[in-house]
């Protein structure tokens, strides 16, 4: 059968690659004393099942774990559970619809009782209730049931046959929940349980002690974490806020903190912070795509949250040409130097890598000015007026454009403004605070999933090297709105029959090769069909003391995945 033959035979053959941990560091849990980690993106929420930000995951993988995770060869792992089911062992069946995971002997929660399989079930339960707001219900694609035979066997099985079977409790964005913790929080009532969504029990290790949204979390290690002696750390400070800039100061030259995560600084600013000689900066390329998303719906103010969230055509981008202009107009090689150096790549595609899944369809790398007004004028979009801004059938070109907080990005918001006024645009620039623009809050006006504009700017990646849960988010229904409590990842309201139907074919193909030529296309149609516009392929860019070991930069999970491995380096 050439689907069972075919199945991810690079991940078969890893099937059995043990938890990465570091050598010659043993020793007494906590003897390091304290580390220091800052995201200047602060968490506001420490259960990813309702945000979309990754702050907020990655604080959040600190205690909450996965079954199997990708290590920093993008490999996928066995992490909860013994193995990696395949179908060459017998975790997979051989028509491909029901996966088995077999849990490790020996994990417990930090509170001391066992993980057992009703956890595991019991977190598919929580974010496929049909009245809740799951930011990562994609990953539980055509589950149908998950069944616990004993205390530690779980048996997932899938509507049809399922090539890539992990996506349900792989990956930091899809860990564990405990049952016991979280059995009221099902549901509509899931972001209203404060105490459970602020200090998660986990299997991980180190253990929630005080959790200040949008400002601090303290962290101590699990005692009943199930490695001796690890983590060599008793404790963490995790600071959230200020900016990159402060954010590598006080790593490289201050040696204030240990660990900064995503520095979104210019590179010459980053070899001036490394001069100090506290700490050094490290990079990474996977996957993670700095774009700007175009809204398909109306943004007018004026309409409810209802209206807002409704799929239709908006005023301005109906007409695709619109849209590609827009990007015709954009000087990437420019936005790289000025933003990111060798730390970035000029972006075509959405799904920039790995590289086997790359599309060669566009090429973006030289901009058109001229061109993009010719489009324009085409298209019937005309300064009738003399005003500078165009404008067709009463409707002028005049758009909101947000993004988070941040150096580099008011950079690119002022570059690109310019550059759209310059091809018949007013624009209007926005920016909101990084821990309210990735917060998820469903009270929050200003997060990027609600998108009260007319497009945003942001970046985000997936886990793994396989995108099909990632391309699964800009499938019609996942578009965040009141119902799913502005949860999902189709934050363009991008709706596409083609793309559906294409997608659908993508979870039922096994062979390499024809999965990446459909996720070629599934790219191809999001960004020709005016869902996005890609800026720039960024290299993962954190830092990290001199005095930190065992930091193994992870571009396909969380950045903190192997934060038990960490230790002191002695003088």
């Amino acid at each position: 059968m050439k689907l069972v033959n075919a199945l991810l035979g690079a991940t078969a053959a890893c099937a059995l690659a043990p938890m990465a941990f570091a050598e010659g560091h043993e020793g007494e849990r906590g003897r390091d004393g304290n580390v220091s980690i800052i995201y200047w993106q602060a968490p506001s929420i420490l259960t990813p099942f309702l945000s979309g930000g990754t702050k907020d995951t990655e604080a959040a993988s600190l205690t909450l774990e996965p079954l199997a995770r990708y290590d920093e060869a993008g490999t996928l792992t066995p992490w909860l559970v013994e193995e990696i089911p395949t179908v060459e062992n017998g975790g997979v069946t051989e028509d491909l619809t029901q996966i088995t995971w077999k849990i490790a002997p020996g994990i417990l929660w930090s509170d001391g009782t066992p993980l057992t399989s009703a956890d595991v079930k019991f977190t598919a339960e929580y974010c496929m209730h049909p009245d809740g707001g799951c930011a990562q219900l994609t990953k539980f694609s055509g589950v149908t049931s998950v069944e616990t035979p004993d205390e530690k066997t779980v048996v997932v099985t899938f509507d049809k046959p399922t090539p890539f079977p992990y996506g349900p409790f792989v990956g930091a964005e899809s860990p564990i929940l405990q049952a016991a913790q979280f059995a009221n929080c099902l549901g509509a009532d899931a972001p209203t349980c404060t105490e459970q969504n602020f200090n998660p029990i986990g299997t991980g290790p180190f253990k929630v002690v005080e959790f200040k949204p949008n400002d601090v979390i303290t962290y101590e290690a699990n005692e009943n974490f199930r490695h001796e002696g690890k983590p060599a750390f008793a404790s963490i400070t995790f600071k959230g806020g200020g900016d990159a800039t402060s954010a590598g100061r006080a790593v490289m030259e201050t040696g204030e903190f240990d660990y900064g995560w995503n520095l979104q600084l210019a590179p010459d600013v980053i070899a001036t912070m490394e001069a100090a000689g506290k700490g050094k900066a490290v990079a990474g390329f996977g996957p993670l795509l700095e774009r700007i998303m175009v809204n398909q719906t109306n943004a007018d103010p004026a309409l409810g949250p209802d209206e807002r969230s409704v799929i239709r055509p908006h005023p301005i981008f109906k007409d695709i040409e619109v849209i590609e202009a827009m990007s015709m107009a954009i000087d990437r090689p420019l936005l790289v130097e000025v933003g990111y150096g060798q730390a970035g790549k000029v972006g075509c595609n959405w799904i920039p890598a790995p590289p086997a899944v790359v599309s060669t369809t566009f090429d973006c790398s030289t901009p058109d000015i001229e061109g993009a007004k010719a489009k324009l004028e085409a298209a019937g979009w005309v300064d009738s007026n003399g005003d500078g801004v165009r404008e067709k059938d009463g409707v002028e070109m005049r758009i909101l454009y947000q993004s988070s907080t941040n150096a580099v990005r008011q950079d690119f918001q002022a570059l690109i403004k310019d550059w759209w006024e310059q091809i018949g645009f007013a624009v209007d620039l926005r920016n909101v605070d990084s821990s309210v623009f990735f917060g998820g809050d469903p009270s929050s006006p200003d997060t990027f999933q609600k998108f009260y504009a007319d497009v945003e700017m942001y970046a985000n990646t997936f886990n793994g090297t396989d995108p099909q849960s990632y391309l699964g988010n800009m499938l019609c229904d996942k578009a965040p709105s009141p119902a799913s409590q502005w949860q999902g990842e189709n934050m363009s309201r991008f709706c596409s029959e083609e793309y559906d139907a294409l997608y659908a074919k993508l979870t039922e193909t096994a062979d390499a090769a024809e999965r990446a030529e459909i996720s070629k296309k599934l790219n191809d149609l999001a960004v020709a069909g005016g869902a996005m516009i890609p800026l720039v392929h960024r290299g993962r860019l954190s830092a990290h003391a001199h005095s930190l070991g065992g930091v193994k930069l992870n571009v396909w999970d969380s950045e903190l995945w192997n934060v038990a491995d960490w230790y002191r380096i002695k003088n």
